[in-house]
């Protein structure tokens, strides 16, 4: 059996990683925010869960233009979350419960009040302060057009105007300039941060937007016209590494270079990549000597259909072997509707007009995506390599899709007019207790209305109780622990279609039943499934619709 405990150098290759959006995970001083000192005090149920690590989203000082992700500072904690004192004994804390820590690194874009943003806005056009972000002159007669029709992420113009006349660059909120990487001083910069941070004992990092670092800035920029229409899918209709601000070849240069610092410490940091891009292209990032793994978003994209996960995950194996990495699984993060939920919209359900509907235009039966989901996460543990989980999925939460628009924080909703409601209901502060102005989040009350109900998925009301979604992540990652062998599985036919089924290493098998009848199971002894089965024997039963299990 392969050694990946967390003594393993290449501990990330079969790993549990826990997503912690900071915000919102636990508040310690009762200001309504979670912070720090709250992650640390509640490490223990991560410990307890049975993670292997802990992904901390950011919590460098931000004025919350885009959840953390707009960053003022890259080594320090916003004043509201806590000190770098606070990290290190967060960091102490995990490692001394056997959790290693892997911090958010965004280095696309700063906040636009990151010093180096202020001191460009005042150097003005040609100085070198510039140079460091993207500034170009308008088109038109007084320049008052874009430089290009790029459009950002959140809407709009990806070019925003300042009063001496020139344009940045911003592919996500204006109060995200983006960076010029093709100067040699922002390199240098964030090598520094890499090794700030590696210093004081962070595990590995999670690279934020990857493949957007590198633009292709000769004159004169490049429009992209009708591609613009679909976005990051313009990559598809492109040669593969010419877009003009997505996925670039050069980009792996950066990465390279990375490879060296990280491989500097005993043991070396780990680092994955968030690079939308498609799977052939996503491996890229994940070679050898540039960063270990790179997320799998066809596999979060694939919904409840049989055929079209199991066509994931092999190519989604296939493509992270053919570089030597492990895959990467997600079901859920900061960014998505919660697949509590999303796994029961009906194929072809626009997420945002159901948001925008409250949650009502279909209406989701939440037990019925309470039992998807539990199923969905025993199929995801069940496959090799690093499964990724974001924090409230081991309590059953939904999305809280009925969140009033006065209480809406994600620029997304002011940004399009809106017309996009956000991603705060995957963002709602966790519920601890059954009981307490925030269910035990904090004294103060929570950023984000709590539903009602998130007392009965409190983490308070599921501890010990026999069939709660807490416990069976709880049992599941156990088991998963002895059950790890080799990276490989081999899959097995069944004689119903809507089913798949499994084998890892001759050790253990997993069947997952997406179809609408219930379905025999093969002979062997049932170790785990995600609800009750009505007969079960050593010679087999039935696994019922939306169920997996785990067989010996």
């Amino acid at each position: 059996m392969t050694d990946f405990s967390s003594h393993h150098p290449d501990w990330w290759r079969q790993a549990v990683v826990y997503q912690v959006y900071p915000r919102s995970f636990a508040d310690a001083d009762g200001d309504g925010l979670g912070d720090l000192r709250g992650v640390t005090d509640r490490l223990p149920h991560l410990a307890a869960l049975g993670v292997d690590a802990l992904w901390l989203s950011p919590f460098y000082p931000s004025e919350l233009a885009d959840g953390g992700y707009d960053v003022a500072d890259y080594r320090d904690v916003d004043p509201r979350l806590g000190t770098l004192a606070d990290f290190d004994a967060l960091a102490a804390e995990a490692h001394r419960l056997g959790l290693k820590v892997i911090v958010d690194l965004v280095p696309n874009h700063t906040s636009h009040l990151h010093p180096w943003f202020q001191e460009a806005l005042a150097a003005g056009p040609g100085s070198a302060a510039r140079d460091r972000y993207v500034f170009r002159e308008g088109r038109g007669p007084n320049g008052e057009l874009p430089p290009t029709d790029w459009q950002s992420v959140f809407g709009g113009s990806a070019w925003q105007r300042i009063p001496d006349g020139q344009w940045y660059l911003h592919l996500f909120t204006r109060e995200q300039p983006d960076l010029d990487w093709s100067q040699e001083e922002v390199r240098e910069d964030f090598r520094t941060t890499l090794r700030f941070w590696s210093d004081r004992g962070v595990d590995g990092f999670r690279i934020d937007v990857a493949h957007a670092l590198v633009k292709d800035l000769t004159e004169p920029l490049r429009d992209l016209g009708a591609l613009e229409l679909s976005g990051e899918d313009a990559l598809s209709h492109l040669p593969p590494g010419t877009h003009p601000f997505y996925d670039r070849d050069e980009v792996h240069e950066i990465y390279r270079d990375w490879r060296t610092i990280l491989d500097s410490y005993t043991p070396p940091r780990t680092a994955v990549a968030e690079a939308w891009v498609p799977g052939a292209r996503r491996a890229l990032y994940a070679r050898p000597d540039e960063l270990d793994q790179a997320f799998n978003f066809e596999y979060l994209q694939a919904g409840w259909d049989a055929e079209r996960i199991r066509e994931v995950i092999t190519d989604s194996l296939a493509t992270a072997r053919a570089v030597g990495a492990s895959a990467t699984w997600v079901l859920s993060n900061h960014d998505v509707v919660r697949h509590t939920s999303r796994l029961m919209l009906p194929p072809g359900t626009d997420e945002n007009a159901w948001l925008l509907s409250d949650g009502t235009a279909p209406r989701v039966d939440e037990q019925e995506g309470l039992r998807r989901a539990r199923a969905a996460t025993l199929l995801m543990l069940a496959l090799p390599g690093s499964s990724y989980v974001y924090q409230g999925e081991e309590l059953g939460l939904p999305e809280v899709a009925d969140l009033p628009v006065d209480a809406l924080q994600d620029p997304l909703w002011e940004q399009t007019g809106h017309a996009i409601k956000g991603r705060d209901g995957c963002r709602v502060p966790l519920p601890w207790t059954t009981t307490g102005p925030s269910y035990g989040f904090g004294a103060g009350g929570a950023w984000l209305p709590q539903p009602p109900y998130f007392a009965r998925c409190s983490a308070q009301a599921q501890t010990g109780v026999e069939g709660s979604t807490l416990e069976l992540y709880r049992t599941a990652l156990r088991l998963r622990r002895k059950l790890l062998a080799g990276e490989e599985l081999t899959w097995q036919q069944t004689a119903t279609p809507g089913v798949l089924l499994f084998a890892r290493s001759d050790a253990w098998r997993c069947m997952t039943n997406l179809s609408a009848a219930p379905v025999p199971l093969p002979p062997g002894e049932v170790l785990l499934t995600s609800t009750p089965l009505d007969d079960h024997g050593p010679g087999g039963g039935t696994l019922p619709p939306d169920t997996t299990a785990w067989l010996a």
